[in-house]
């Protein structure tokens, strides 16, 4: 993480209770799946990477301060380069709406942020992260961090050494980020039963 986005100095954060959001516990809200099933964004893997990063790092309203600077986004799109990065974009009519970006290490995805320019698009690219996480055998998203957001799909907070435990069983997971999602395998995870 950096201070701000002008800031040059970057830090790690490893904080004494964590979040994480387990992909067995995955919750998609009612009003979510509608519009999800209502195919409103066009989603794609891997296609605006840098762009993704920027749209995280950009000042809105609510956040006129960002964590991520120029050298975090240089690491990362070097990171994706070698194939360990990873994005979500959602597009509506042709133009990028919003999405998230993390690494994928054996079963676990290290969220690292996301970012919407219509509602619900961020949202929409979390369901589709799961749908992919639960297809490729991860266990579990590392959100770093809690939120009543998170906490409505499922996230929860978990000890330090308790995450660490979990984080080492999972690093030995073979996983597949890459794998092909089709409308049917998304339409079950939204309807489990």
């Amino acid at each position: 993480m950096s201070e701000s986005y002008d800031d040059p100095d970057i830090f790690w954060v490893d904080p004494r209770i964590r979040g994480i959001l387990p992909v067995k516990n995955f919750h998609v809200p009612r009003r979510l799946k509608r519009t999800v099933r209502s195919e409103r964004f066009k989603i794609t893997i891997n296609k605006e990477f840098t762009s993704i990063m920027e749209g995280c790092a950009a000042s809105v309203g609510k956040r006129p301060k960002t964590w991520i600077n120029g050298q975090i986004i240089e690491l990362y799109t070097a990171l994706h380069d070698m194939g360990y990065a990873h994005s979500i974009e959602c597009w509506r009519n042709g133009r990028l709406a919003g999405g998230l970006y993390g690494i994928a290490l054996g079963g676990v995805f290290f969220g690292e942020s996301m970012f919407s320019r219509e509602r619900d698009s961020s949202k929409v690219a979390l369901v589709h992260l799961l749908a992919r996480m639960r297809a490729g055998n991860f266990m579990f998203v590392d959100t770093q961090f809690t939120s009543k957001h998170l906490s409505r799909f499922g996230a929860i907070a978990i000890s330090r050494s308790d995450y660490q435990s979990l984080l080492k069983q999972a690093l030995g997971i073979k996983s597949n980020f890459k794998i092909s999602i089709d409308k049917a395998y998304l339409n079950l995870m939204l309807n489990p039963e």
